[in-house]
Formats: structure tokens, sequence, C-alpha cells
């Protein structure tokens, strides 16, 4: 976290009103439902974003050149974000909206999503999101689990994974870096990276 911190440089002086959270030039919106708005955007060396207000909770996770940094915003936080020098910010936000979805009890007989076995990391916890650091090693299936939150991922690698369900159905997906899904809950699968390397950022939604 702390290398994308460095390319950022944070003022904290009050905006004169509350605006959008993205006017960067080129901020794609890729996801929209009623809890999360997500973003795809680059940063063009040099150039500033203006001086804004966050309007909502926001998650912001490094695609390139700084692989898997996240950075958190506080709906109301003051935010001026500026590229300094080197190749462009390749960047996922995840803005949280007001609509709450509580997660569901779990009487599925698996565990949870998370915590799980393997290489995992919480990054940070807070009342709307816990968001983890996972990634798949080739071959190893993940413990069968239970969704019972919705997620963001962001898929920071290049592989391709595979989803099977308790009945034996098995999806294969690609992924790339920077692919970004939101996933439902109430879910029982394993996942199984078969080619590649894949990790991910997922925060899930409280």
């Amino acid at each position: 976290m702390t290398r994308l911190i460095a390319l950022l440089a944070l003022l904290a002086i009050p905006a004169p009103q509350d605006q959008p959270n993205l006017t960067l030039d080129g901020a794609t919106p890729i996801i929209d439902n009623d809890q999360v708005t997500v973003w795809d955007f680059n940063w063009t060396r040099g150039v500033p974003s203006p001086l804004e207000l966050q309007s909502s909770d926001s998650i912001w996770i490094s695609v390139s050149p700084s692989v898997g940094d996240v950075r958190y915003w506080a709906k109301g936080a003051p935010r001026r974000a500026e590229r300094s020098i080197g190749t462009p910010i390749h960047m996922i936000a995840i803005d949280v909206k007001d609509h709450r979805v509580a997660p569901l009890a779990n009487t599925s007989g698996v565990p949870n999503a998370f915590p799980r076995p393997g290489i995992n990391r919480k990054v940070f916890e807070n009342d709307r999101v816990i968001v983890w650091d996972f990634t798949w090693t080739k071959g190893v299936p993940t413990p069968m689990h239970f969704h019972d939150k919705n997620v963001v991922v962001v898929y920071l690698g290049t592989g391709t994974l595979r989803s099977t369900t308790p009945d034996g159905k098995a999806v294969d997906n690609k992924w790339k870096p920077g692919d970004t899904r939101f996933n439902l809950r109430d879910r029982v699968h394993t996942e199984t990276l078969t080619d590649g390397e894949l990790r991910a950022i997922i925060t899930e939604l409280k």
C-alpha cells in the first residue's frame, strides 16, 4: 500500500462542494447496481485530478504498475491525486453505495469463502466491506465454500479458473489483469487454477 500512496499527492483541503467521485478523463463505469459503481481508469502522467469530496466510501485497486496496492477513501474525505513520473497507473475504483445487503446465514454445511487455506491476506475491514488479497496455486483446489456476501473481484493475473459446484458441474473462465466481476452471494463451489498465474483483490460487501 505504501508504494501506491507514494504515487499520490493527497491534499486535505476542503472542496467547495460535493462532486461525483470520479471526474478523471477516461474513467469508465464498468459495473453499476444498487450496491456499487465500479470504475476503470488510467492516470495520464503529470495530469492532476480535480480536487473533490468522496460522495461514497471507495476502494481503489492498482492493476499496474504497483500490482495489488489498495487505497481506501472514506465518504466525505477530500481527495486529489496526481501521477508524478513513469508509466501511467491503471486503477479499478469501487464506490460503495449506501444500500446494504446483509450477509446470509450459512446453513450450507461448508465454510464461508473467507478466510480460506492458501495464500490469502485480509487487507482491511470496516463496517461496509472486507477486502482480501488472494492468490490461487495452480492445480490446488480451494476448499468447497459458501459465499454469504456479494463480492467485487478484481483479477490481477492471467489464467484460467475452474469453478466446480457440489454436483460436479464445472465452468472455466479465463481472466486477465483488470478484469472485474460482481458476484452474487448464496453460492457454493470450489475453484481450481488450471493454467497461468492468478491473483485477485476480493471485496466482500456488508
